[in-house]
This record gives structure tokens, C-alpha cells and sequence, in this order.
């Protein structure tokens, strides 16, 4: 029998209140409803994001730039967001592994079960309640689709945008994933969340290679999050040495955050952070062939990236590292299939290597190197 709603598709608290509950008998944090509206005023800023090219290689924030600013355009239906939030609070300070270069740091989302598996499967147990329960049309998202899911958290009541632009809440601090539900059902809508950041500025002034160009603007093309994960092409240089040990994502302007300190560790069962993900040898990870990436990352963020893009990385922090042993593993490199690794392996060996040393390698290796970006990195080296 379908209860709680009228002929008009109105949903009443009560019906909210029981899948808050049921939100949180399922592993989320916390649950707010937004309008449509709630993305509108944010438009003029994010067409001045890609107007000046902010967003890097994410040509699909471009493409469904309409869809983004405007969420009934991804479905005229739609009348209510209903947003959920899962924390992930590690046990450690992610600040603390920077000093030893002798590692590679995994952000801290990542060094666990990818969260768009988790967190999609928990949205849709709720979203077959809802459905058996009022008959309604919903869709749900996890960074599945062009939807600004930030604003939409702060718009539900569930935080605010930081200064850093990713959400904090009073409860989790910065660490916090984002859910959707998209439905046709109108509930009652939670007043915004208040910005609590006030004049800090921690995060900003933190940010290795100053991604946060202003408060609450971020340039993706600078942000190490985005060079180390969404970026497909070689690390530009001039963010290499600022990359230091971070070998995907980067953690900084999130642990920070004044606001962690009401944070708890997460229990999340499903989430638990993986031994031995977020602190890596990286003469383990230059040793690294296809087959034995993706055993080492299966169900996390890191296997969506693939071995090369993964391998750059490695190299980006073995130059950091000043730790000469490794140079017979980047050497070996030099001959890698991936042109991605190849290159990045010339600028790791020319802070590593003697400049003479390095010279009698390349008179080995750039007769047959036939990448011209490979030869560009080589050029660079001996100049």
C-alpha cells in the first residue's frame, strides 16, 4: 500500500523521517532535501570556470555544462533532491606521511573499497523503498552525472561550501562522501547550511602548488588531486618537485580543515581503509606490471586509473625522493611500452642521476625512442 504522499506527488516529514532512518541503518551519515533551485545563482561562476579553462582534460563539465547549472534539464520531472552524506574520517593524520619520501601517499578516499560502488548500492536500497512505498520515478547518483552535488549538500542543510570549495560539516569536518536521489516526489525542504569558515584560510595557504587561487575558486589544471588522477597526460613540469611523495590525490586542504577535530575515525565496515594502501614503498610500486597493479588495487579508485597513468605518478615521486637506489628501477623503465611512463622516467633519472651519467643514457635510448614527448622530457633533461 503507498502511504505518505497525495495525489500531487507531496510527501509529508514523516515519510523523511523514516528513510533518514533507514539512511542510517544503512550506513549513511546523515540525509537534507534541496529544490532545484538550489544550483541556479552558481551559474555566472561556472561559466567563468571554464570559460578560463579551470577545468583542465574534464571536457564533460563543458559538454553538460546546461545539465550541471541547471538539474531539471537532466530530468524536467524532478521536483526534490534528496542528498546523503557517508563519512570516512581516517585514523590518521594524512599531513603526517609527507615528510617520508621514501614512500607514495594514497589519498585518503582512495587507500579503500571505491565509494561509488558502496555508496550507489546503499542509494538504491533506499531508493526501492521509496519507490514501494509512494510509487514515485527517481533516479539515483554517485559522480555518475553532471550534477553539482556540493551545492546541493549545502543547499540540504547538510554543510557548507568550504574555502577549499569540497563540503565541511560540523559532524565530519572535510571528510565527507556526497549521494543523490533525484525524485519527482515534493518533500519539505532543510533550510541551507551556514558557512562556518569565517577568516580562515588554512587551506588555502596550504596547497602546495596554489590550486585555490581565491576563496572558494579552485583551478583543477594546478590542483594535485586533479594532476594525479584526472590529468591524462604528462605532469607539466612546472608542478613536479610541489607533487613531493602524493602519488594519487592529495589530501592537504582536506586535513587541515579546523572543523576535522569533531570528525570520528570511521567505522564503516565497508569503507575500512585497506593495510598498506596509504603508505607505499616506491620501489614495490616501479616494479609494477599490469597483472600486478590491478591485484594490488582491485575495488579501489586507483584501478580506474590504470597501470601507466599510476606508474607517472611513481616516477613524479621517485624524483622527489633524492633516494638514488631507486635509479635501477627507473632506469628500467626507460624502456617501458607506455610512452606516459618513458617520459616521466627521464625527468625522475635527471634528479637522481649525475647529468653524465645521464647523458650516456640518452645516447642509448633516444635513437629509438620514437615519441616525441618522450624526446621533448629528454631535451628538457640535458638542457
Amino acid at each position: 500500500m503507498m502511504t505518505s504522499t497525495s495525489d500531487q506527488g507531496h510527501a509529508d516529514g514523516e515519510l523523511i523521517s523514516r528513510l533518514g532512518e533507514m539512511a542510517r541503518d544503512n550506513g549513511f551519515a546523515d540525509l537534507g532535501v534541496s529544490d532545484l533551485s538550489a544550483t541556479s545563482s552558481l551559474e555566472p561562476r561556472l561559466q567563468h570556470f571554464l570559460a578560463e579553462g579551470r577545468h583542465g582534460d574534464m571536457v564533460w563539465m563543458e559538454n553538460r555544462s546546461h545539465w550541471r547549472q541547471d538539474p531539471s534539464v537532466l530530468w524536467p520531472e524532478m521536483r526534490s533532491v534528496i542528498m546523503l552524506t557517508t563519512d570516512y574520517g581516517p585514523d590518521y593524520n594524512p599531513l603526517d606521511h609527507l615528510a617520508d619520501r621514501s614512500r607514495g601517499l594514497v589519498s585518503a578516499y582512495a587507500a579503500r573499497r571505491d565509494y561509488h560502488d558502496v555508496v550507489k548500492k546503499r542509494l538504491k536500497v533506499l531508493a526501492r523503498w521509496l519507490v514501494q512505498e509512494t510509487g514515485c520515478a527517481l533516479k539515483v547518483f554517485v559522480d555518475t552525472a553532471p550534477v553539482m552535488e556540493k551545492p546541493l549538500a549545502a543547499a540540504a542543510g547538510l554543510g557548507w561550501q568550504g574555502k577549499h570549495t569540497n563540503l565541511v560539516s560540523r559532524s565530519a569536518g572535510s571528510w565527507t562522501f556526497l549521494g543523490a536521489i533525484f525524485t519527482d516526489l515534493t518533500f519539505p525542504m532543510d533550510q541551507p547550511g551556514r558557512d562556518n569558515c569565517g577568516r580562515c584560510q588554512a587551506c588555502i595557504d596550504i596547497c602546495p602548488t596554489r590550486a585555490i587561487i581565491a576563496p572558494y575558486q579552485l583551478d583543477a589544471r594546478r590542483c594535485i588531486a586533479y594532476l594525479t588522477v584526472e590529468h591524462q597526460g604528462q605532469i607539466p613540469v612546472e608542478f613536479r618537485a610541489a607533487i613531493g611523495n602524493r602519488i594519487f590525490g592529495c589530501d592537504d586542504c582536506l586535513a587541515i580543515c579546523p572543523w576535522n577535530k569533531f570528525a570520528r575515525t570511521s567505522r564503516d565496515e565497508k569503507l575500512q581503509q585497506r593495510a598498506g594502501l596509504v603508505s607505499l614503498d616506491l620501489g614495490e610500486l616501479l616494479q609494477l606490471d599490469d597483472a600486478s597493479f590491478r591485484q594490488m588495487f582491485a575495488q579501489t579508485p586507483v584501478k580506474r586509473l590504470g597501470r601507466a597513468r599510476f606508474v607517472r605518478n611513481v616516477l613524479v615521486a621517485a624524483g622527489n625522493s633524492a633516494n638514488a637506489e631507486l635509479t635501477p628501477l627507473v632506469i628500467d623503465l626507460l624502456r617501458d611500452d607506455a610512452s606516459l611512463v618513458r617520459g616521466m622516467a627521464v625527468w625522475a633519472l635527471a634528479q637522481l642521476m649525475p647529468s653524465v651519467e645521464l647523458q650516456k643514457l640518452a645516447d642509448d635510448c633516444l635513437a629509438g625512442e620514437g615519441d616525441e614527448g618522450v624526446q621533448a622530457e629528454w631535451r628538457s633533461a640535458l638542457a
